[in-house]
């Protein structure tokens, strides 16, 4: 995706703000900060997962997200499509509906080029969310995400990162990408019941096989 407009956003998580800038269509996202915060990793302690030989799978052509799966935390959920309101800010899956995972649906489907955006509740004032997990899950891990047409793109991930919300390095998330990548992002760090969450969680992954 092209870098034209930035846009900024924010993402709401467990009914709390959460920083971000999801890229519109043809466009890359920035909310000020230049680069990685450093607020560390987590969700290593998988190790490194194995290694993909051959050529890497080409992209895939449009078609919405419908399933969001990541095997080694149980997660299999239903997607549900989010856009930027008129103040350009993302929604999230309803708050009393906390199993379903949000699919930026102005950005790439699943297995198209460039950064698609996931995005999900940890929790809510009934309990656990979908993405309560997030943060534990292993360099190497799989996620699939079904689509429409019947097909489904597998990611590896990559690594996972806890951004302060406060320097939530947009650039590194929400950045032009020449592959099909994936963040999936939910709320992390501690919570605080006048602002919320303190950071967020980040998984990146990128697409090695289809079918």
């Amino acid at each position: 995706m092209l870098a034209v407009v930035l846009v900024t956003a924010a993402v709401r998580c467990g009914g709390h703000d959460v920083p971000g800038a999801p890229p519109g269509a043809g466009r890359t996202a920035a909310h000020g900060s230049a680069g990685p915060a450093s607020a560390g990793d987590a969700g290593e302690e998988g190790g490194k997962g194995p290694e993909h030989a051959g050529p890497p799978p080409r992209p895939l052509p449009r078609s919405p997200a419908t399933v969001l799966r990541v095997p080694s935390l149980g997660i299999d959920a239903p997607i549900v499509p989010l856009r930027l309101d008129p103040d350009r800010h993302l929604g999230t899956p309803p708050l009393d509906e906390p199993g379903l995972v949000g699919w930026y649906a102005g950005g790439p489907t699943p297995g198209e080029r460039g950064a698609a955006i996931a995005v999900g509740h940890r929790d809510t004032k009934t309990g656990p969310a979908v993405f309560a997990g997030l943060a534990r899950v292993a360099r190497g891990a799989r996620i699939e995400a079904r689509r429409a047409d019947g097909r489904t793109a597998v990611y590896t991930v990559d690594r996972v990162r806890v951004f302060d919300k406060d320097t939530f390095p947009d650039k590194e998330v929400y950045g032009p990408t020449r592959r099909p990548e994936l963040r999936v992002l939910t709320c992390g760090g501690l919570f605080r019941r006048a602002t919320g969450y303190t950071s967020n969680v980040v998984v990146f992954a990128h697409l090695t096989a289809t079918r």
